[in-house]
């Protein structure tokens, strides 16, 4: 039986919060604004850039008419650093080869914007495992918006079962509009305790994940 398994990137296969929160608290300081903690920062992942610096802006109280011109000055940070501090979680390498190797189809559904997704594979030689990148400036729409994932089963080709998998309510969202089953990697960005977000089944270690996925696939 064939598979697609598709993966959320921040939070799930990498960890970029400093990254991210480094390209922000830049923006900030090119508004002489003090920085925020990694740990505020980090309540507003998920959505997308658009709407991490709407949050971020929101919350230091500047003026939302510069959201554009904002949005484009931390993209521009972000992309001039984004994999420098930027890991992979421990095993996800070792999983992604392991499906790789069962026949499995591995794509990225991402709202981060999909030059610096594709950088950062890139840097951390995670490329070769994907057959489908969508970023959230790829389409007119982006997770939860289920068409965002469908999208990327869709570019992977026809297949007998489709996973998601992911890290955080927007996530777990997305999977249920898509009506495809959500395994959730617990130690990513998720803002919610486990039990309050809809999964399949949950890991903390991506060494599980080949088998948590196999008997969901027939293999």
């Amino acid at each position: 039986m064939t598979a697609a398994i598709v993966f959320d990137l921040d939070g799930t296969l990498v960890d970029s919060l400093a990254d991210i929160a480094a390209a922000a608290n830049r923006m900030l300081a090119d508004q002489g604004v003090a920085p925020l903690p990694e740990a505020t920062i980090r309540g507003f992942v998920g959505n997308g850039l658009p709407k991490l610096v709407e949050r971020v802006m929101v919350h230091c109280g500047l003026d939302l008419d510069r959201h554009p011109d904002l949005t484009q000055t931390t993209l521009r940070h972000y992309t001039a650093a984004s994999s420098a501090r930027t890991r992979p979680y421990p095993g996800v390498a070792a999983a992604l080869e392991a499906l790789r190797l069962e026949g499995m189809s591995l794509g990225l559904c991402t709202n981060k914007p999909a030059a610096p997704a594709r950088h950062i594979l890139r840097e951390l030689a995670l490329e070769p495992y994907f057959d489908a990148v969508i970023g959230g400036d790829t389409l007119d729409t982006r997770k939860p918006d289920p068409s965002h994932l469908l999208a990327t089963f869709d570019r992977l080709g026809r297949h007998s079962a489709r996973i998601f998998v992911g890290d955080s309510e927007v996530d777990a969202e997305t999977a249920q509009r898509a009506n495809v089953p959500f395994l959730l990697f617990s130690p990513g960005y998720r803002k919610s305790p486990l039990e309050q977000i809809p999964h399949d089944a949950a890991f903390d270690d991506f060494h599980a994940l080949p088998q948590l996925i196999r008997p969901r696939v027939g293999a």
